[in-house]
């Protein structure tokens, strides 16, 4: 049996948390290479030709999930795509004799994204295949933090010393904890900002820099970043409350944007709520980055499995 992989480096990219700086910053580089420039298509290369990159989703995706597909064939590599209803899973196959299973047909690595948290450290604890984490559970989602952290950057200098407000339903994001952790590591000032039902007072504690607001104007006074997060209701027993009441209390809106820094960006992981999370003006104003973070997705996952395989 492998040891779990906490190294990018070595054999796959299980979260952020383990990362160090200059794993952080050299795949951020990378990343910045596959970046197209302005009227040029995306680089396509050979690097990772004759590879074979498994996706495996039990979570529903759009955007990782044909962005990991993209970025895998544009290296060169063939790509397979398995969700877990069309998959032996649907038909009460454990996910270790699916592991197993696909394992027997040698793929070169492991695209995984589940519901339940740790289940691609499960998955790396009994393969010799690289793993690459697409979201689990509660815990991380890390190639969105890098990607967040590659728009930031094509925005800001630098990601030291930023002030960053994370807002909404914090208590079941893995983009807010991947992003916590990343930019904890470069010294930026993190807010944490939604309804007290969904902002456990512990998540001060999870890194340094971290401090929890739940008055939107006190998050966003000053910042250079706002990061919005969906209102993940799948995993909520009941709303917390309406649309239009979190709209609200919590909807970002562009008389909000006055109390940030004069060119402060605004982020979301998506999909977006229009009329929950955030307006239609501010989704579509210049101020917003929603689909820079998309294009970067590209970019960044070619960084990652590159490094990986190559």
């Amino acid at each position: 049996m492998s040891a779990p992989v906490t190294s990018a480096k070595t054999a796959g990219l299980l979260g952020i948390e383990n990362l160090d700086r200059t794993e952080i910053e050299e795949i951020l580089e990378r990343a910045r290479f596959f970046q197209p420039l302005p009227n040029e298509t995306y680089r396509r290369l050979e690097v990772l030709k004759g590879k074979t990159v498994v996706n495996l989703f039990f979570e529903a995706s759009t955007r990782t999930r044909v962005s990991f597909e993209i970025a895998a064939r544009r290296l060169g590599a063939e790509t397979i795509t398995i969700a877990a209803q069309g998959s032996s899973v649907s038909k009460g196959e454990s996910l270790v004799d699916t592991l197993n299973t696909l394992a027997a047909m040698r793929p070169h690595a492991i695209v995984m994204r589940h519901a339940a948290s740790g289940a691609p450290m499960f998955l790396a604890r009994h393969l010799h295949i690289p793993i690459v984490n697409a979201g689990d559970g509660l815990h991380e989602h890390p190639t969105q933090a890098l990607l967040d952290a590659r728009t930031i950057l094509d925005h800001r200098p630098s990601l030291s010393g930023l002030r960053v407000a994370i807002i909404g339903d914090i208590a079941h994001s893995r983009v807010a904890r991947s992003n916590v952790h990343l930019l904890s590591k470069f010294g930026a000032d993190i807010v944490l900002c939604g309804p007290p039902s969904l902002l456990p007072r512990e998540l001060a504690n999870l890194a340094p820099g971290v401090s929890l607001a739940f008055r939107m104007k006190e998050a966003i006074q000053g910042a250079d970043v706002i990061m919005m997060l969906r209102v993940q209701l799948e995993r909520q027993h009941e709303a917390p409350m309406s649309a239009g009441e979190y709209f609200r209390f919590y909807g970002l809106r562009l008389e909000h944007l006055a109390l940030a820094k004069p060119d402060v960006i605004v982020m979301h992981p998506g999909p977006i709520n229009r009329g929950r999370e955030l307006s239609s003006e501010v989704a579509d104003s210049q101020r917003s980055v929603i689909l820079n973070q998309v294009e970067n997705g590209v970019a960044v996952r070619m960084a990652v499995l590159e490094r990986i395989l190559s």
